[in-house]
């Protein structure tokens, strides 16, 4: 467990994603970077960048990968921010973890580029990445993974996606998602509806500078609102939770939500711990553990069969 003084280092990082009213967008941005990126990265992973449909994109490969599976990562900074440069460290371990090359998208952001210019550079860079890997491989697993307001996006990825297309995705693993920016929604009609990084008006300040308010209630937006019907055919999902955040409560709903669509769902929540705790590992044990879970979720039953791995040769 960590310490008292360790839970608080980690809670003044991850404020760094919290937007208030009073943010100026600019050094917001450069608050998110500056925190969270780092010169090295670890566990030797390869880094290039390459061009997917338009869209720049971070290609990460372990030094020892699957080649039957690849990560598309979809950032979270409040939907105005984030970027691959602030999430390089991060996705690095969690790809090492998982062993598989991780494609992390620059996607266009809110304000200048509301609803749903995110989803379609996701969309785009998404038809390129399946057909890529399809003439490489012909039988590749995509694994779909967001935090945050990226969560909600990653889902919406997965709820626009023809049913040939979603087949290809084995796992959404998600971070914390926010998954109801709708009336419907109890934290935005109380004004005590906090966490230890965000707060309901935070939240609500994020979604207003993504969406029309008028447009909550679409699913593509609030994945909550998504009918059964919209659900089916979901890859499985595991969602990772601090026990203190304030989306806990939408994502047990989002949980029983799939399983009376017939889909595979585990909602894992940690004791303690605060949205995003995962990105906070250098301050928090439980953040390596985090990752080596899922890690473990992935990986067990493939590593019996050694050639279906790279080693050292990184593809792109």
């Amino acid at each position: 467990m960590s310490s008292s003084k360790e839970r608080k280092n980690a809670i003044k990082k991850l404020r760094a994603f919290a937007l208030s009213p009073k943010s100026d967008i600019t050094e917001f941005r450069e608050k998110i970077d500056n925190t969270f990126s780092s010169v090295f990265l670890p566990n030797r992973v390869d880094l290039v960048e390459k061009d997917y449909n338009g869209v720049l994109c971070d290609v990460i490969s372990p030094a020892m990968f699957s080649k039957k599976r690849v990560l598309l990562y979809v950032h979270g900074g409040s939907f105005v921010a984030g970027s691959r440069k602030a999430y390089r460290p991060f996705v690095s371990s969690l790809a090492n973890a998982v062993s598989c090359r991780a494609v992390v998208p620059e996607f266009k952001l809110a304000p200048s580029h509301p609803f749903p210019y995110a989803l379609e550079d996701l969309q785009n860079v998404f038809r390129l990445l399946y057909a890529q890997e399809q003439l490489r491989n012909g039988n590749t697993e995509i694994i779909i993974s967001g935090d945050s307001s990226g969560a909600s996006i990653a889902v919406a990825l997965i709820l626009s996606l023809k049913d040939k297309f979603r087949a290809s995705v084995k796992q959404m693993i998600l971070f914390s998602p926010w998954l109801d920016f709708s009336e419907k929604n109890e934290i935005f009609s109380s004004k005590k509806s906090v966490d230890d990084v965000f707060s309901a008006e935070s939240i609500k300040f994020s979604a207003e500078n993504y969406v029309d308010s008028s447009k909550n209630d679409n699913p593509l937006v609030s994945p909550l609102q998504a009918s059964r019907d919209m659900l089916v055919g979901f890859p499985p999902v595991f969602m990772q939770c601090g026990e203190n955040e304030i989306f806990l409560d939408a994502a047990k709903k989002f949980k029983l939500n799939l399983l009376a669509a017939g889909v595979k769902c585990t909602l894992d929540v940690w004791d303690d711990m605060m949205p995003l705790f995962q990105l906070a590992d250098d301050c928090l044990n439980e953040s390596h553990l985090a990752i080596e879970k899922i890690g473990k979720l992935l990986t067990e039953q493939d590593h019996s069969d050694e050639s279906e791995y790279n080693i050292g040769l990184p593809l792109i």
